[in-house]
């Protein structure tokens, strides 16, 4: 076995996000791409984390969308060139983000490569995406992934070795020179872990007793986990995971739990023979959408009704010292926080940013509007974790999803809440928009938008209450005196253009009120904002792509 070190010309553009690096599939496949980023990536861990990757394990895996083999086996060339002693690989290739993060905490990894683009399509048109997960199991953070960067513009060679694909197919241990590459089952680790957290007994119950769930994995990662867990652990009827067979595109689907791509989940929950509650995961696992009989149940309001509730899982049952959302979520989880006694946190976007005050114990809870909610159990969002917890609460509480969110909103008041996705917009108009806005927001309270009053409004800076690092430029927050809320900020998880991102918020504590449509309470706060904002002057869209 020969290893090579291979001339390569640094790539302009390789600066990992929030969620990773996230590029088209033909951005992947140009020569030395995938090759460049890695090495960058193994070349600065010394300077990041104060440890090099030789001598040490790491996790690998990915959500099996296209182009996921061939970066698998590339991956393990180079981890064998640049001295990793050893490799865990999920079997296929495939590893959901929360069992990766699962895999690294509980063998106590050095750290692990995420492939995956999440809840963007695949297919070789669609996308594709490389993160690295430091040791405690969560993304890496900011200055793990400036220092991949700065490597990724001076980088002259990459090192591999000349071998032949390694098998992936078996549970089984492979030798490739001081390397030893084991093959794991993706799903076994994570299952006992969910045991652990959640009381199956009453979980086996609730199915026994005829209650009847529908879970769409959308072809994605989630499959084998919910055939796994749902149907042979829990006992609900085989099929009751759909669209559970992985596949390189997602079958054609958009593989994002939201309303508009499972609108087929949520039909099937309006149907007269309707199973008692549906959920949906995304492409690597992550994301979760929860729908009962009443139609899908917001994240925001998940997060808090999973707060209100927690004391009902054996994990939580000593309650939680805190909680955190990211500041585009509605403010919902803070009322409940506020009643328990406990802290809150509001962080940026981008699960990293609650890595610290998981660590810390300062939360056990936490989660984001765009479909993601966790605890202290791993350091990434958790699609089926999430769905066994509102599982828990069912059995335990013994009532349908719908009078449970009906009572929050009854002890808490409801956040009405949505939020719009102008998605592929061009980049320098985006930011154009936002520059816009930045530059007017000393001069916003005070003044009328329509029949809305500006109290307060500001550019979202975070300061870890951890380690103290800042964060700035976060997003555009605004704030009137009757309560209400829009939010403003560009996503990092697209790969053409930029995504903006127009969160919108009304608290209403009238229970007469409560049943009122999200778009009609709604409706003058997007117009007012719409147009002061010239979304579609600067832009050219007139509506969102995306409503969730």
């Amino acid at each position: 076995m020969n290893t090579l070190r291979v001339p390569v010309t640094p790539f302009a553009g390789q600066r990992p996000g929030t969620s990773g690096l996230r590029k088209k599939v033909a951005v992947f496949r140009e020569p030395g791409y995938i090759e460049a980023f890695i090495q960058s990536l193994f070349d600065a861990l010394p300077e990041a984390v104060g440890r090099s990757v030789e001598g040490q394990m790491l996790v690998l895996g990915g959500d099996g969308r296209f182009f996921n083999d061939r970066a698998i086996q590339t991956i393990i060339r180079m981890a064998a060139a640049n001295g990793v002693a050893r490799l865990l690989v999920g079997r296929d290739g495939l590893l959901s983000t929360p069992a990766l993060s699962a895999v690294i905490r509980e063998r106590r990894a050095f750290g692990g490569i995420v492939l995956s683009a999440s809840h963007n399509p695949g297919g070789p048109d669609g996308d594709f995406g490389i993160k690295y997960n430091v040791a405690n199991g969560g993304p890496a953070p900011e200055r793990v992934t400036e220092a991949i960067y700065r490597r990724s513009q001076t980088i002259e060679a990459y090192r591999t070795v000349e071998t032949a694909d390694l098998p992936l197919d078996k549970i089984v241990s492979i030798k490739l020179g001081e390397l030893d590459v084991t093959v794991i089952d993706p799903v076994t680790e994570y299952a006992a872990l969910m045991e652990r957290i959640f009381d199956f007994d009453r979980l086996n119950a609730l199915f026994r007793g005829g209650f009847r769930l529908r879970f769409d994995a959308m072809n994605a990662v989630t499959g084998p986990y919910a055939r796994e867990i749902f149907e042979r652990r829990l006992g609900a009827p085989v099929g009751t995971a759909i669209n559970a067979d992985p596949l390189a595109d997602f079958g054609g689907l958009h593989p994002d739990p939201n309303p508009t791509h499972a609108a087929s989940l949520i039909a099937a929950l309006a149907a007269p023979d309707a199973p008692d509650f549906g959920a949906a995961s995304d492409g690597d696992g992550d994301r979760n959408l929860v729908v009962d009989r009443g139609g899908a149940i917001g994240p925001s309001d998940s997060l808090a009704v999973l707060a209100a509730n927690a004391q009902l899982i054996p994990w939580f049952k000593d309650g939680l010292p805190g909680v955190a959302r990211s500041m585009p979520t509605s403010r919902a989880v803070d009322r409940v926080a506020k009643t328990l006694g406990i802290e809150c946190f509001e962080t940026p976007t981008g699960w990293k940013y609650f890595g610290n005050l998981l660590d810390a114990g300062r939360i056990a809870l936490c989660g984001e509007e765009s479909a993601g909610t966790s605890s202290n159990h791993v350091r990434e969002k958790d699609g089926v974790w999430a769905v066994l917890f509102w599982l828990n609460i069912l059995a335990v509480r013994g009532a349908p999803a719908t009078a449970i969110v009906a009572d929050h909103w009854m002890k808490f008041g409801r956040d009405f809440y949505v939020r719009h996705d102008y998605e592929a917009i061009e980049s320098d108009r985006a930011n154009r928009l936002i520059d816009g806005l930045r530059r007017r927001i000393s001069k916003l309270p005070g003044t009328r938008i329509g029949d809305l009053m500006v109290a307060s409004a500001d550019d979202f800076a975070y300061t870890d209450p951890v380690d103290g690092s800042t964060s700035a430029h976060q997003g555009i927050r605004i704030g009137f005196a009757d309560g209400e809320r829009a939010v403003y900020r560009l996503s990092g998880t697209g790969t053409e253009g930029a995504t903006l991102r127009v969160y919108l918020e009304r608290y209403e504590p009238d229970p007469a009120r409560h049943g009122l449509a999200v778009s009609a309470k709604l409706a003058p706060l997007a117009a007012a904002w719409a147009a002061r904002a010239d979304i579609a002057g600067i832009t050219g869209r007139d509506k969102p792509s995306v409503v969730a």
